[in-house]
């Protein structure tokens, strides 16, 4: 019986959850969707985010002595200072930060809600959600901001074995991984920044990548470290090679003096991200394989990819557009999340 009243009062909660009407929902609890929900909110719209994480779930991700390439000023939203000792703040410090504007201007964010789907049309939109239980649920809104970011899906390498739970695809602490055999897959920032940590902090680390050398987009002052690493042999590199299959205690490298197989317990495959670009099909958003459009007006994250041909339905806008009016968003700095409003015009 008590069980049945629990179940009823859970039902009741639902419908008056669902009986709520949004002017404003923003999918993703991130910077970016964090700023557009301050810029409604302070124009008397009601604003709901949700997001299939947490708060900025993809920060969260990096990992966790992850140091910015830029100044505390350039991730500021809401016009909330962002106050660091740091000339480059860390990870920690920004979601603090985050949290903290969360809190000043009490938004409304439903963190482990998975968006399912959007039915409707601009004005009349109910947004379709399923919590980590499996339990679905949806909300009415007039206006959908699409605020999904860059760094939410891996890039898989769809090669056999990648399922294995010693496969990663996000890098967090080195700890776990003392004394034991890691692989490294990828040459940018992220693949760097892993190999470095894990080397010092006790493992033995093997970096593989597909390109000649480290890519040279990586950070001034992490580029010259790995590569005095690698240089010494304390980090072991394999250039122009692949991954080609991941075994229980070993991989497989196809290496330009022909296949290798390494001892290996732990894998990092760093090989870059996606957008959730499903999610964007099934809100109508059209894409090719040509370049970004210059009318292309997707969140910050993004529109970082080169596949995006806007074609977005009436009513349904990315951070930068919503409707026939414009949110111009503006990245200041290199960062992704580093998100700047020139000109808000809603509505």
């Amino acid at each position: 019986m008590c069980a049945k009243k629990i179940e009823m009062e859970e039902q009741a909660a639902a419908r008056r959850h669902s009986a709520v009407r949004f002017d404003v929902l923003v999918i993703g609890a991130g910077p970016t969707g964090l700023a557009c929900a301050i810029e409604t909110e302070r124009r008397g719209m009601r604003t709901v985010l949700v997001d299939k994480g947490c708060l900025c779930n993809s920060l969260f991700h990096y990992p966790s002595n992850m140091t910015f390439f830029t100044t505390p000023e350039l991730l500021e939203i809401g016009n909330i200072p962002f106050p660091s000792p740091n000339q480059k703040p860390t990870r920690d410090e920004a979601l603090e930060y985050y949290r903290k504007v969360a809190e000043h201007y009490r938004l409304d964010v439903r963190q482990y809600e998975t968006v399912l789907r959007v039915e409707g049309s601009d004005d009349e939109f109910r947004v379709r959600v399923q919590d980590r239980f499996g339990r679905e649920q949806s909300y009415a809104t007039r206006k959908v901001v699409v605020a999904t970011g860059y760094y939410d899906l891996p890039n898989y390498l769809k090669i056999p074995g990648e399922a294995l739970p010693k496969v990663m695809h996000y890098y967090d602490a080195p700890h776990p991984y003392f004394d034991t055999d890691v692989v490294v897959i990828g040459g940018k920032n992220s693949a760097a920044i892993a190999a470095l940590d894990l080397w010092r902090h006790g493992a033995r680390v093997t970096l593989v990548h597909r390109g000649p050398k480290i890519h040279h987009h990586v950070k001034y002052w992490i580029l010259p470290d790995i590569e005095n690493r690698i240089k010494a042999g304390e980090v072991e590199a394999y250039f122009d090679s692949r991954v080609t299959a991941i075994r229980e205690d070993s991989v497989e490298l196809e290496t330009p003096k022909g296949p290798k197989t390494l001892r290996n317990d732990f894998v990092f495959a760093l090989t870059g991200y996606h957008p959730d670009f499903d999610l964007l099909t099934s809100l109508g958003v059209q894409m090719d394989n040509k370049d970004r459009c210059p009318e292309c007006h997707g969140t910050g994250g993004v529109t970082k990819t080169r596949t995006l041909t806007i074609r977005i339905p009436t009513g349904v806008r990315s951070p930068a557009r919503i409707g026939s009016s414009y949110i111009i968003v503006k990245r200041a700095g290199r960062v992704g999340i580093t998100m700047s409003y020139e000109q808000v015009n809603l509505f």
